[in-house]
């Protein structure tokens, strides 16, 4: 008898009494009431489920009376009031979007006053993507090292102070340098992504990064109607500095924003984490799990060579490829559009840049109000990129949304071939970008929940930096090469999009329905599936 009791205690059994209340004796072992395995974190546990097939209360969401994971106290505590907080502070520093918006109005600008040789105007652009691609991977290493919060305060406050100070550049050496110390931060503002996704439960993760991606959409658009009303009056020096208002506005509120409690459990502070985790419950009105909040490895973070183990080596390169091809693609369409909307369509752009040239290598023309109207619009494709991509993405995976965007960028570019007017060429482009934009947000979702803990941030941010990679070489396609040959540099973005496409498909890990994985020593499959998910398989 005793050998049998000594045996039940090691199974992962928890009696749930309709009292409210759980416990594992030996006195419980031998009473007729339910039994239920759980299906957590660990590999021993199974589903949490009711003999007589109720739902498991939300007040039992721990898998033993002695310990859970923050992982459990995530999915206990559920979406609420904390993380709509959350998500508004992190969308201010989302909606950046304004800094890299700002690029497709200001360099048509620059270029006329300031007699700007084609290829300056594209290294205005450029120099940018240097500063984001050089940083992207020290952000991302500040991160998994000393803390997400520390690594989003310091980058935004740095992109904050470098756009203002951009306002006041009196010549162009000065504003190239001072645009990519703004590039240099803005690589450290993906990391407001980690911070988020590791404070979501499960079935809200997907859905959540998505709708903070509306702060970018709504940034793009609000930089177009500021440069309506700026450009005209104030000039280009004020559009830039008032483009910073949403980086002052997350200065102002940062200090609200905690810790991850997965990284301060993985960097030893449990007490610190299990702060976080009872402010986050008494927030949202939510029980706490019983026991004691433990990790299941301590490891090192933030090291390049956990991207390269076998088990990630394959996923890391092919991740590498396409977000390098999504950030190639997207803002390759944003310079596109102002030369299209300039020309008036495709097919008189050619001559209308061999025209331009036997005047004079530095004739300019300025944004007009039309162009400033079709570009609000292709803007607006933002919204429905979110919708789309929200709609599809927990339904066909991440990996399938990511391969449908670039497919459908892929044949709009096509299309462009056609000797199309300007409603039908908005109309291409507004798809066009809303598909690319979509396939970007997939992105965003699918990198962080493929990473385990100890390296999040930093795969996030090597990511972000082959990112930048595409967008610095996108300027001399999109208006140097644009000199040359129009369909050479649509075939040169559609192609892209293509390999991009088959590189979604043959991503080794698909992400729909899983928990963010804690170790990096533990195979897929071993983390949590979300608790109440009683999908077959």
């Amino acid at each position: 008898m005793e050998e049998d009791l000594f045996q039940l205690r090691q199974l992962p059994v928890v009696k749930f009494r309709r009292t409210g209340e759980s416990s594992r004796s030996d006195e419980d072992g031998m009473s007729g009431e339910h039994e239920v395995h759980i299906e957590g974190v660990r590999t021993e546990l199974e589903p949490v489920e009711l003999e007589d097939g109720a739902a498991v209360p939300k007040e039992f969401a721990n898998p033993t009376d002695d310990t859970f994971l923050v992982e459990d106290a995530v999915e206990a505590i559920g979406f609420g009031k904390f993380q709509w907080k959350l998500s508004v502070i992190t969308g201010l520093a989302w909606a950046n979007a304004m800094e890299m918006m700002i690029l497709s109005i200001l360099a048509p600008q620059l270029h006329c006053e300031w007699r700007l040789p084609s290829w300056q105007v594209a290294l205005l652009t450029s120099v940018v993507f240097v500063g984001m691609m050089s940083s992207s991977t020290l952000w991302g290493n500040i991160s998994d090292q000393y803390g997400r919060k520390t690594g989003l305060k310091i980058s935004v406050l740095w992109t904050l102070y470098y756009g203002i100070l951009s306002g006041f550049a009196p010549v162009y050496s000065w504003i190239l340098v001072l645009r990519g110390l703004v590039g240099f931060g803005i690589g450290g503002v993906p990391q407001s992504v980690t911070l988020y996704a590791e404070f979501l439960p499960m079935k809200a993760r997907a859905k959540c990064i998505l709708l903070i991606e509306v702060f970018w959409a709504l940034g793009t658009v609000f930089e177009v109607l500021l440069a309506v009303l700026v450009m005209p009056t104030l000039g280009w020096r004020w559009l830039l500095i008032l483009s910073a208002l949403p980086l002052l506005l997350f200065a102002g509120l940062c200090f609200w924003l905690p810790e991850s409690a997965r990284y301060d459990v993985l960097s030893g502070n449990q007490d610190k984490a299990l702060a976080t985790l009872k402010r986050i419950a008494t927030d949202n009105g939510a029980p706490m799990p019983l026991g004691k909040l433990v990790v299941s490895r301590q490891e090192d973070r933030g090291k390049m060579r956990d991207l390269f183990t076998p088990h990630f080596r394959w996923t890391t390169l092919l991740l590498w490829f396409i977000w390098f091809s999504n950030a190639f693609s997207y803002y390759g369409l944003v310079l596109l559009t102002t030369e299209f909307f300039q020309a008036g369509d495709v097919c008189s752009i050619s001559s209308r840049r061999q025209e331009v040239k036997a005047k004079c290598s530095l004739t300019c023309e300025y944004l007009t109000e039309e162009d400033y109207t079709d570009l609000l619009w292709t803007t607006l494709s933002e919204f429905p990129g979110v919708l789309v991509t929200l709609w599809i993405i927990d339904r066909i995976g991440r990996k399938k949304t990511m391969a449908l965007s670039f497919l459908v960028f892929s044949f709009c570019s096509l299309l462009l071939f056609l000797c199309v007017g300007r409603n039908v060429l908005t109309v291409l482009l507004f798809i066009a970008r809303a598909f690319i934009s979509g396939g970007f947000q997939a992105a965003y979702v699918y990198t962080p929940e493929v990473y385990p803990t100890a390296t999040r941030a930093l795969g996030l941010g090597t990511c972000s930096g082959m990112a930048r990679v595409g967008a610095l070489i996108t300027p001399f396609i999109a208006q140097v090469m644009l000199e040359s040959s129009v369909y050479l540099t649509l075939v040169v973005y559609s192609g892209c999009c293509l390999l991009a496409a088959l590189a979604s498909c043959f991503l080794p890990i698909e992400t729909k329905g899983r928990g963010l994985q804690e170790s990096s020593h533990r195979e897929w499959g071993q983390e949590m599936v979300g608790r109440g998910s009683h999908s077959p398989g």
